[in-house]
C-alpha cells in the first residue's frame, strides 16, 4: 500500500524518512500542537508552498527547464477563485467555476508558451518566460474592473469555510473548530493528494524520459523521444499544479492581489526552496518549504530575543536587530548551499548510501 502511495519512491534514508514523517504529522496536527493564528497561517503557507515548489521542481529539477513564469500560473489560480466568487457569490459552484476556468486558462497559456518558446535554449527561454510573467502582472494590475487592480479582490467563501462557522459550541482538545480550521484541513488534504500525484508523475515512464532529457536532451532525441513534446507536456503539467496551489492560497486568504500571488519575490522564494530542499526530489519541496517559511516567519522573533539578550553589547545587539532579518536569512541560505550543495535530501541520501557501502 505504501509502495503504491509513494510510487516506489522511498526516502532511501532513515533520517530523511523520520524528518518527512515529522513534517507530515506536524502539519496534520498543527492546529492542536501549535495553537495561535500565526502558527496556523505559517502551517497553511507551508502547505501551499509545498505544492507550488514541487510543481516548479517538475520543471527545473526533473526536466531541466528554467522558467520565471511559474508565479503567473500561481496567480491565475488565485485570481480564478477571487474573480469567480466575487461575481457569482460565495458558493461551491463559484469555486468550481473559478478553479475550472483558471485551469483552462493556464492550460492554454502554458501550451502557447511551451510551443513557441521551448524550442529555444536555456537563458533565452528563461528571458521569454520572465517577459510573459511581467506582462501578465502588469495586465492584472490594470484590469481593475476584473481583478480589482492594485487593490486586489476581497471575497467571501462558502459558509462551511467561513471563520464565523462554528459547528460545535465547545472546544475540541483545546481548539475551537470553525470554518478556518476546516479550510486548513481542506488545504492539507489537497496538498497531500497533489504531492502524491506529482510523485506518481515523476516516477512513471514519462518522468524517466523527463530526467533523461534533463541529463542529455540530444541523446534522448537520438533514441526516438520527441523532446519538444515532452518538455511542453512537463510545462503544462507544472502550470496546472501551480494553478491549484494558487487556488489554495486564495481560499485561505479570502483575498488576492498582484503582490499576493504574482510578485517576482515569490518566484525567488521558489528557487531558494528548491535549492535548499534538493532539486529533482519532490520530498525536497516539503523540507525546503518548512525550513524557508518557518525561518521567514520566526527569524525576526528570534533576532528580537537575541538582541534583547545582548543589550549589554551594543554592537552585537545592533547586529542582531530584527530589522536585519533578511541579512541573516541570506547568511542561512549561503550556509545551506555551502554545506548542502545537493540540497538537504541529496545530502541525506548520499550519506545513507555511503554508510550502506
Amino acid at each position: 500500500m505504501l509502495n503504491r502511495l509513494l510510487s516506489g519512491d522511498y526516502p532511501r534514508s532513515k533520517v530523511l524518512a523520520v524528518i518527512l514523517v515529522a513534517i507530515f504529522l506536524g502539519l496534520a496536527f498543527a492546529p492542536f500542537l501549535f495553537p495561535g493564528v500565526k502558527a496556523l497561517n505559517v502551517a497553511a503557507k507551508v502547505l501551499i508552498f509545498v505544492v507550488l515548489v514541487a510543481s516548479f521542481d517538475l520543471l527545473l529539477g526533473y526536466t531541466g527547464i528554467v522558467s520565471f513564469a511559474h508565479t503567473m500560473f500561481f496567480g491565475i489560480g488565485a485570481y480564478g477563485i477571487a474573480v469567480a466568487t466575487s461575481r457569482l457569490g460565495a458558493t461551491w459552484a463559484a469555486l468550481g467555476v473559478g478553479i475550472g476556468g483558471a485551469l483552462l486558462l493556464s492550460l492554454l497559456l502554458s501550451l502557447a508558451v511551451g510551443l513557441f518558446s521551448l524550442r529555444v535554449r536555456a537563458i533565452f527561454f528563461a528571458m521569454i518566460t520572465l517577459a510573459v510573467a511581467a506582462a501578465f502582472q502588469t495586465l492584472a494590475s490594470q484590469l481593475s474592473d476584473i481583478t480589482g487592480g492594485e487593490d486586489g479582490l476581497t471575497f467571501k467563501v462558502p459558509e462551511l469555510l467561513s471563520p464565523s462557522f462554528e459547528p460545535f459550541e465547545s472546544e475540541v482538545l483545546g481548539v475551537l473548530i470553525d470554518g478556518k480550521l476546516i479550510t486548513y484541513y481542506l488545504l492539507f488534504v489537497a496538498a497531500v493528494v497533489l504531492v502524491l500525484a506529482l510523485l506518481r508523475i515523476v516516477n512513471s515512464p514519462f518522468g524517466r524520459v523527463l530526467q533523461a532529457i534533463r541529463e542529455n536532451e540530444f541523446r534522448a532525441e537520438a533514441i526516438g523521444y520527441r523532446v519538444v513534446v515532452y518538455r511542453t507536456t512537463s510545462s503544462v503539467l507544472s502550470a496546472l499544479f501551480a494553478t491549484l496551489a494558487g487556488a489554495m492560497l486564495a481560499l485561505w486568504l479570502r483575498y488576492n492581489g498582484p503582490d499576493t500571488s504574482l510578485s517576482f519575490e515569490i518566484m525567488m522564494d521558489c528557487l531558494l526552496i528548491v535549492v535548499i530542499g534538493g532539486m529533482g526530489t519532490i520530498y525536497g519541496s516539503a523540507i525546503g518549504a518548512v525550513l524557508f517559511v518557518v525561518a521567514q516567519s520566526y527569524l525576526q522573533d528570534l533576532l528580537r530575543l537575541g538582541s534583547e539578550a545582548a543589550s549589554s553589547l551594543p554592537w552585537l545587539a545592533a547586529l542582531l536587530s530584527p530589522d536585519r532579518w533578511l541579512l541573516w536569512l541570506g547568511v542561512l541560505f549561503v550556509l545551506s548551499v555551502y554545506y548542502f550543495p545537493t540540497g538537504v535530501v541529496g545530502r541525506l541520501r548520499a550519506a545513507a548510501a555511503h554508510r550502506a557501502a
